[in-house]
């Protein structure tokens, strides 16, 4: 069994009619996100969802993570309704959402404050953690003393430190500077070896597709749906190719071009859309 199934979800808001405005068009009629979404994941599978500004991919997210509720169809994670936020899955989100008045340590633990770990316990695990995205030493930092790809790094931490089944990324290095970008893109498929969790990343970037993802959901432009899923191979990470040898071979470029052939067209058509809307 599967252990997330989106089957036909559908994400529609609400919204005010304006005179000759085309419906389903942003501050016009219904604005509909996702319209019949499909997709499988399996249990310990990292999976990342690209596609076109404005496709719904953070709505998909946010529909996972209990955060919102599908106008219609459903989520099932472990062959149940998803109806709301719950401890079997950890949100990462591009901005790093970081308690300014607490150490690294601190902000670790504050999410096993919130579910009754002892307080020994709950710094020994914060500590375990802290280490496993590679900042032991850094506990007593604050936020503000440490720079992006750290705070990240916390971010990270202080999501698997209460264990949660799934991890749930929303574009959480799209604000890194590139070469801090690639080292936590190692790091994050590290943790993923090392824990087995599984995985649902959002990203624009194809290259970061491809070389995190053992699946790439490709979605369509508004409304979005699931257009193809593509398999990436590369063999056996956890021994094989190093980044830079990995992002230069010849099966890297082919996967990279497939996912772009997908969305070359959904790019043009959403482009095409912002066009229609802005002269509305």
């Amino acid at each position: 069994m599967a252990k997330i199934v989106f089957e036909s979800v559908t994400k529609t808001f609400p919204g005010k009619q304006a005179k000759g405005r085309r419906a389903g068009a942003p501050g016009g009629g219904a604005f509909t996100a996702l319209d019949g979404v499909d997709l499988e994941i399996r249990a310990g599978e990292f999976v990342v969802v690209v596609g076109p500004s404005g496709c719904g991919k953070s709505t998909l997210l946010d529909l996972l993570g209990g955060l919102a509720r599908p106008t219609s169809g459903r989520i099932l994670l472990d062959g149940e309704p998803v109806t709301g936020p719950g401890l079997d899955r950890g949100i990462v989100f591009q901005q790093y959402a970081l308690l300014p008045w607490r150490t690294a340590l601190g902000n670790i633990e504050f999410g096993l404050e919130a579910t009754g770990v002892p307080r020994r316990e709950r710094k020994e695990r914060a500590r375990e953690f802290l280490d496993l995205v590679g900042l032991a030493g850094f506990e007593d930092r604050h936020p503000h003393e440490l720079s992006g790809g750290m705070r990240q790094r916390v971010a990270i931490a202080r999501s698997l430190a209460y264990d949660p089944d799934v991890l749930l990324m929303d574009e959480p290095f799209a604000a890194l500077d590139a070469q801090t970008r690639e080292s936590l893109q190692d790091e994050l498929r590290r943790i993923w070896q090392r824990t087995g969790k599984t995985v649902v990343f959002i990203t624009h970037g194809i290259e970061e597709a491809v070389y995190l993802g053992q699946r790439v959901a490709v979605m369509t432009s508004r409304p979005g749906r699931i257009k193809e899923t593509v398999p990436v191979s590369f063999g056996d990470r956890a021994t094989g190719a190093g980044g830079e040898e990995l992002r230069s071979s010849p099966e890297f470029a082919r996967y990279r071009h497939e996912i772009w052939t997908l969305l070359h067209d959904e790019v043009a058509r959403a482009r095409q859309l912002e066009k229609e809307e802005a002269t509305v």
